[in-house]
């Protein structure tokens, strides 16, 4: 007997949700790895001058043996140091295999289900579940209830809370009016940022300017920009001719755009620019992984019906119907309301429908059932939704074709 398609499971369904899951630990693989890479090259570049010139230097004289031995030295130095660098690059490597096998076993585990009504699939579902919390907490800023919640339900590794706590921490030093962190993150990650064309570094010296002009310090802003902002006039041509207009304005002035510059706002929007940013760069999704799924889950069901003014018991006390549908209840009534619904394919009727002068249709059976247990005359018929009361002769059955 073949299995009822609305229990039969479909897990390419089910990974739409979950492809953060893979693809954030190879975007980390990927950015551990050119790290590594740009380590050995810049030391390679270096060592290899040091021991040419080194070389040079002792067979023409120039440098006694002891001074070419303290050159070794400093080279072997080096190269531990780079050796610690790369283990440190290995551990890390190391930790999102971890990761990865992990997860790779747990969306494994889904295709071992076959029906939604199997109980592994409920302990499959509270695991997803836990694991979207996390993720909603992180982005929320609340770090430690997330790292809790992870640990007691043993999901460490199948959740990303190194990126996160690091991504809020370099947000809040913004937040507090600090450059600094951010500046750094996009120093490690250049290479990175400059093939999504990333304008995230050019604001932040365009904000550390604005903060030099701001205090009276014009000397000091006009090396900044030399340095850090005319040299991008190609790419961000607009905002380096207001820069150079700002100089002329002091912070109390009230002309656009020197206005808008000198706004504590922009704080706001330089944190909510590395956020963006971040996202981007590690293939994170802009919102949270429970307001998608909330969001696809309420569309599924919502029906044009969930917000009419006759929706049900719920939100009409003259109604004689109740109802299970969960858009049409309290809790998530109002989450809906925005919502557009989706189209369903297919529906279903009650045995031998009429339909009602108001066009609303129902089982003959049923109404006239509810109608006589409201106290209503023989001949006539009351509509459970809108409480609206008709002859029965003014009903009509309906054909479905």
């Amino acid at each position: 007997m073949a299995e009822p398609t609305s229990t039969k499971l479909n897990p390419e369904s089910h990974l739409l949700l979950d492809q953060p899951l893979l693809r954030l630990p190879a975007e980390l693989s990927r950015k551990n790895f050119k790290l590594a890479a740009l380590h050995v090259e810049h030391d390679k570049k270096l060592l290899l001058g040091a021991l040419r010139n080194t070389a040079n230097d002792s067979l023409s004289g120039k440098k006694s043996p002891s001074q070419a031995l303290d050159s070794l030295d400093n080279m072997i130095n080096r190269m531990k140091n780079l050796k610690r660098k790369m283990e440190g690059f290995h551990d890390e490597e190391k930790t999102i295999y971890r990761q990865t096998r992990k997860r790779l076993e747990h969306l494994h585990d889904l295709y071992q289900i076959p029906s939604l009504a199997d109980v592994k699939y409920d302990e499959w579902s509270r695991i997803r579940l836990n694991r979207l919390m996390v993720d909603y907490l992180l982005r929320s800023g609340y770090g430690e209830s997330a790292t809790a919640l992870a640990k007691e339900k043993g999901i460490e590794d199948l959740v990303d809370l190194n990126v996160f706590v690091q991504c809020h921490k370099v947000e809040g030093s913004l937040r507090r009016e600090s450059t600094q962190e951010c500046l750094a993150w996009c120093s490690e990650h250049r290479e990175l940022t400059r093939k999504t064309n990333s304008s995230l570094e050019f604001e932040l010296r365009l904000q550390q300017y604005i903060e030099l002009r701001r205090k009276g310090h014009l000397l000091e802003a006009r090396q900044h920009a030399h340095k850090y902002i005319s040299s991008t006039t190609e790419t961000n041509s607009p905002e380096v001719r207001r820069a150079a207009g700002l100089l002329a304005y002091p912070p109390e002035t009230k002309i656009e755009p020197y206005r808008t510059m000198y706004s504590k706002s922009r704080w706001d929007f330089l944190s909510k620019l590395f956020v963006k940013t971040h996202h981007e760069l590690f293939s994170l999704p802009g919102r949270p992984l429970m307001h998608i799924a909330l969001s696809a889950g309420l569309s599924a069901l919502k029906t044009p019906s969930c917000h009419s003014k006759y929706a049900s018991s719920s939100s009409n006390a003259s109604s004689t119907t109740t109802t299970v549908c969960p858009i049409c209840s309290t809790e998530l009534n109002e989450l809906a309301r925005n919502l557009r619904h989706v189209q369903h394919n297919k529906s279903s009727v009650e045995h031998d429908p009429i339909v009602l002068p108001n066009g609303r249709v129902y089982g003959r059976e049923r109404l006239l059932e509810m109608s006589a247990k409201a106290g209503l005359e023989e001949r006539k018929v009351k509509d459970p939704t809108t409480s609206e009361i008709f002859e029965a002769s003014e009903i009509r059955k309906v054909f479905i074709s």
